[in-house]
């Protein structure tokens, strides 16, 4: 029988919670496929009028009209580098689009040799994106195809956090150095989460405004490969998951100026040799995780349920998972610790799961016939 791993609360106050095996399965809801026509699908967003943008990693943003997927590619997307991966990721619809038509998108743009992650936006009008601004660039280029990041939300305040991966594993170097050990300089973005205005200029209460040398857009960093980045819009309280090494991956909340660890410290191990990544897993001068799942389980997507459709789980937190191929379903308590955690399965690469705005759960699948699905509540059992 599979059980749930519960900390008590004196614990779970002071150090992350350990998921070690398989969750149980979460009961309530019932599903349909609404496409099976997406190639290797990111992410989802939704327009004011019910119509939702999805990206796909090969450099195609789509639209889906009600339960159709238009045929025809959105035009205006930029040229995209598309290897491991990078691609087309993330996609953001601006908070006032009524007044404010702005589609975000995050990508890797460049070769093998010399690529990055960039952060833009299009005015999205007739089904078009035009007058296309890059808003951040990464200012170091890098080789290979891994940790790009990027994943977006929006605060209350209308400001838009981004994650930037770190740039890759060793032996890729970026100077005469690791390239993941500039997740703790802060001098151009890589292993960060970004704080930008709409308009990609720097909110003057950064953490790091007016310092020299810094980039000035950083709002947390120590971070390796942050792949889902959400905002509970009750309490205004950030969540990231990112992607561990050897195993190590982490759920964190994040706070303006702290610093993560990596790779200082890690709850990973490395991909050679299985050695420590860091020189231990904590240490007081750095952010500790809420979760850690010592067995690999890539996370993706991320969410947090307000929505009207499943009372019941309100307030719990939604990471996809690439590697379990289901989705993760954190219950936290009062202090906001992680409780207890349960598994949505699909038996698919799960990439991305989100709140739709009719209340439903919407989860896509990250394969060549991609899917996207739709949860609603379970229809109760017969009466008798």
């Amino acid at each position: 029988m599979l059980t749930t791993l519960l900390l008590p609360l004196s614990l779970a106050a002071g150090q992350p919670f350990h998921s070690t095996r398989d969750a149980p399965v979460l009961i309530g809801s019932q599903r349909v496929v609404i496409t099976d026509k997406l190639e290797h699908p990111w992410a989802i967003a939704w327009l004011p009028d019910g119509r939702a943008l999805i990206t796909e990693r090969p450099g195609r943003l789509r639209l889906l009209a009600g339960d159709t997927l238009v045929e025809a590619p959105v035009a205006g997307v930029p040229t995209v580098f598309a290897m491991g991966q990078g691609g087309l990721l993330d996609v953001a619809v601006h908070p006032d689009f009524a007044q404010e038509p702005w589609v975000y998108l995050t990508y890797s743009t460049g070769t093998a040799e010399a690529n990055r992650t960039e952060v833009g936006r299009g005015k999205f009008v007739d089904g078009t994106l035009s007058d296309w601004q890059v808003l951040y660039r990464v200012s170091a280029d890098k080789s290979g195809a891994q940790h790009f990041g990027a994943r977006m939300a929006w605060k209350a305040d209308g400001t838009l956090l981004v994650s930037i991966g770190d740039g890759g594993n060793p032996p890729l170097k970026l100077g005469e150095r690791f390239i993941r050990e500039h997740a703790q300089e802060l001098d151009h973005g890589l292993g960060m989460v970004l704080r930008l205005n709409a308009d990609g200029s720097i909110p003057k209460d950064n953490p790091h405004v007016g310092k020299d040398g810094v980039d000035a857009a950083i709002w947390s960093h120590g971070h390796r490969n942050i792949q889902g980045l959400a905002i509970d819009r009750e309490t205004g309280v950030v969540f990231a998951n990112e992607h561990g090494a050897l195993g190590g991956d982490e759920l964190n909340r994040i706070e303006p100026g702290a610093n993560y660890g990596w790779p200082k410290v890690s709850w990973s191990r490395e991909y050679v040799g299985a050695a420590q990544v860091g020189s231990g897993r904590s240490d007081a001068a750095y952010t500790d995780p809420l979760l850690v799942w010592e067995t690999a389980m890539g996370p993706s997507g991320l969410m947090v349920y307000r929505g009207s459709q499943f009372k019941d789980w309100q307030g719990k937190v939604f990471s996809g998972s690439l590697v379990k191929q289901d989705v993760r379903v954190l219950t936290l308590d009062e202090a906001g610790a992680v409780a207890r955690e349960e598994t949505l399965r699909f038996g698919a690469r799960v990439r991305d799961v989100r709140e739709g705005p009719d209340g439903a759960i919407y989860v896509l699948t990250d394969e060549r016939n991609g899917r996207l699905f739709k949860l609603t509540p379970a229809a109760p059992p017969p009466a008798g």
